[in-house]
């Protein structure tokens, strides 16, 4: 809605796991880096975890954007599967047909085939499990015994784990404790500090197609940073927030005052009222929301 307003080709501050907006935060490069090098290294397991918000999945896509050739990937974003379900999923991504009539040795027997054929043609394969902390335990351990499958010289398998803290938590388990020793490399993402926090929401402006000047004043930043913890998912709602409510005042500027309206006006902010919403802050800020859809829908000229 505010898009022509504040020069911008498209929305900046999306949730959607985008990897064109990737940002090199430190935490995030090396992590990146540690994965890059394990990998071709031919380590079985690796281990990402960090909390709700960090931008796990957006690592774990541009993870998987960097893995060309000679690797082949399985991408499992679901994490609710059973054992036989994950092996499905694995020899669907790895192009191997099988018949619906199939019992799970026939997939076993079908995907080590397909992994010694590329093997054979120098091809690595590495399978990517997105939200691993809510694996069944029971599919945990078939995915240990994945990585059973080598040659003389390698495994013909790598696996790379995204989860939340809890995973490790879970991996803690003496029934787990078998895959707690398979892992190699571990890496725990951490939250951005302020310079962090200003750089990022400079860099997804620039990439959105902003071209002016500043656009997010310090004090804003200060106010974002203090309410997001430096988590970028929290950093994205309150600056899309702030936008809205600049747009909807006519202000070319983000300020403090529009980023304390985005804060207040949002649920898990440090320094939210959320339950007080409408009567304390919600009420100008849903009035700026209702304004612009009107604006949307009644094909006022400005609005992208």
């Amino acid at each position: 809605m505010y898009l022509q307003h504040f020069g911008l080709r498209e929305p900046p501050f999306s949730l959607t796991p985008d990897t064109g907006f990737f940002f090199a935060w430190r935490s995030h490069q090396e992590a990146l880096n540690v994965l890059l090098v394990a990998i071709a290294n031919g380590e079985g397991f690796l281990k990402v975890t960090g909390e709700i918000g960090l931008g796990k999945t957006l690592l774990c896509r541009k993870l998987l954007n960097a893995l060309t050739e000679p690797y082949v990937t399985a991408y499992i974003p679901n994490p609710h599967l059973s054992p036989g379900a994950m092996r499905q999923a694995i020899v669907d991504d790895l192009g191997v047909e099988i018949d619906h009539s199939a019992t799970q040795n026939d997939i076993v027997r079908a995907m080590t085939r397909k992994l010694i054929e590329l093997a054979r043609e120098g091809r690595r394969v590495v399978v990517v499990l997105d939200e691993a902390q809510e694996l069944p335990e029971k599919t945990l351990e078939a995915v240990r015994l994945l990585t059973n499958l080598e040659t003389e010289k390698r495994k013909l398998l790598q696996v790379v784990l995204f989860g939340q803290p809890e995973l490790d938590r879970r991996l803690q388990s003496p029934s787990l404790r078998q895959l707690r020793q398979r892992i190699t490399f571990s890496y725990s993402l951490s939250p951005m500090d302020f310079d962090g926090v200003s750089n990022y929401v400079r860099h997804r402006l620039r990439i959105a197609g902003h071209a002016g000047g500043t656009l997010f004043q310090p004090a804003a930043l200060r106010r974002i940073f203090r309410a997001s913890a430096g988590t970028p998912r929290l950093v994205n709602v309150l600056c899309h927030k702030a936008l809205m409510a600049a747009y909807g005042r006519g202000d070319d500027r983000i300020d403090a005052v529009h980023a304390t309206l985005a804060v207040r006006d949002t649920e898990g902010a440090i320094g939210s009222r959320f339950a007080w919403w409408p009567l304390v802050i919600g009420a100008p800020l849903a009035g700026v929301v209702l304004m612009m859809l009107w604006s949307q829908f009644s094909g006022s000229p400005g609005v992208s």
